[in-house]
């Protein structure tokens, strides 16, 4: 019977990133769950299959030999083909360690440390108000926790679950000779941890972690921008068997506001004037983030495309203090639709009009007329 293909027991293509194969393997291992299923062989051979296939495609290395080798890179040494898997090496770094291990190591082998949980992402999407302020998020987050039913020790019972492995005496990895070099690699009875889970917990299958979903609230500081990152230690995946949990990495994303743009610490806004008020002067009155008014004088005989600036009333500064500054770029808009009366009244003015009200239009139809001879 041939073996199903890792990709295809996840659902993803070869291509596949890190974070598709992790999404791919939550959803199935939540349907196929046995204790959704109330012990179901079926569901639970099932399960077991996509976490060898996911333990597997996460893994860079374990990956591209299995891209290469298929399964068979992890039996009888790679394969028999790659250079380094026919003498019995998992990579560079094992024939790194095995000619300097012992230099490093006088026992001859360092004790495997209990697995690292993986590391997660959150997307966390803020108002420009809460960016600027400081913002207490609450996150929920889908992923390995330890398992409440073991306690962590990937077995039922109390004490002496977890024993020591007799293969590789506790180890992780095993050594062989091969001619002059002492090749070490990682142990294939207890896969590297150095221990034997004699009597398995059913609700993680001996893993001491499952799925499991938590809210966490956490302090997002004032002056975050578009893709700040903001790391929660020991917030990420848990370890194998009470091993060291990964980190959580919350990305932040700004959402669009109906008033400012923002560049850096610097708050920006298409003011639209009439006409007149850029003619006659005026005034424009703006909302501050903070949640003052901030009136703004418009000076008589302003262009469209200037800008006025209020010192200290843009965005907080990340990580330090101040504020930056709030940018107005006026827009002068001209009428579309008038009254009789108005159109008479600008008639009027257009009449007495010099050319010296328009010094910028005047000098530019003179150049103008200038080229027509």
């Amino acid at each position: 019977m041939a073996e199903q293909d890792y990709y295809e027991l996840l659902g993803v293509t070869r291509g596949a990133d890190l974070h598709m194969i992790k999404s791919a393997y939550r959803t199935l291992a939540k349907e196929c769950h046995p204790d959704r299923h109330n012990g179901c062989t079926q569901q639970e051979a099932k399960f077991k299959a996509i976490s060898e296939a996911y333990d597997c495609l996460r893994d860079p290395q374990k990956r591209a030999a299995y891209d290469r080798f298929g399964k068979a890179a992890f039996q009888n040494g790679g394969g028999g083909q790659d250079p380094f898997g026919s003498a019995g090496f998992d990579g560079f770094s094992d024939i790194f360690s095995s000619i300097f291990g012992d230099f490093m190591d006088r026992s001859g082998g360092a004790r495997a440390n209990p697995a690292r949980g993986a590391d997660l992402r959150y997307d966390l999407e803020l108002t420009l108000e809460e960016a600027f302020a400081g913002h207490q998020a609450t996150v929920t987050v889908d992923a390995l926790a330890t398992c409440e039913n073991c306690e962590g020790r990937g077995c039922t019972a109390s004490a002496d679950c977890a024993r020591k492995c007799s293969t590789c005496a506790g180890m992780g990895k095993v050594r062989a000779q091969q001619g002059f070099f002492v090749v070490e690699r990682g142990c294939p009875t207890c896969r590297g941890s150095g221990e034997v889970v004699a009597d398995p917990c059913r609700a993680c299958e001996g893993e001491g972690r499952r799925l499991n979903k938590r809210k966490l609230t956490v302090k997002v500081p004032s002056g975050v921008d578009e893709g700040t990152r903001i790391r929660v230690s020991g917030e990420g995946e848990a370890g194998v068997r009470n091993g060291p949990s990964g980190d959580l990495y919350i990305f932040v994303h700004m959402k669009r506001h109906a008033v400012y743009a923002r560049e850096g610490t610097t708050l920006i806004a298409d003011c639209p004037v009439t006409f007149t008020t850029a003619a006659l002067g005026g005034s424009i009155a703006l909302p501050g983030l903070d949640g003052k008014r901030i009136e703004l004088k418009v000076p008589a005989g302003v262009q469209s495309g200037e800008q006025l600036r209020q010192r200290g009333a843009g965005m907080s500064v990340l990580n330090g203090r101040g504020r930056g500054d709030l940018v107005a770029r006026i827009l002068v808009e001209t009428p579309t639709k008038m009254s009789s009366k108005q159109k008479k009244l600008l008639a009027e003015f257009q009449a007495t009009e010099t050319g010296d009200e328009c010094p910028a239009s005047k000098g530019f139809f003179s150049r103008v007329k200038e080229m027509f001879g």
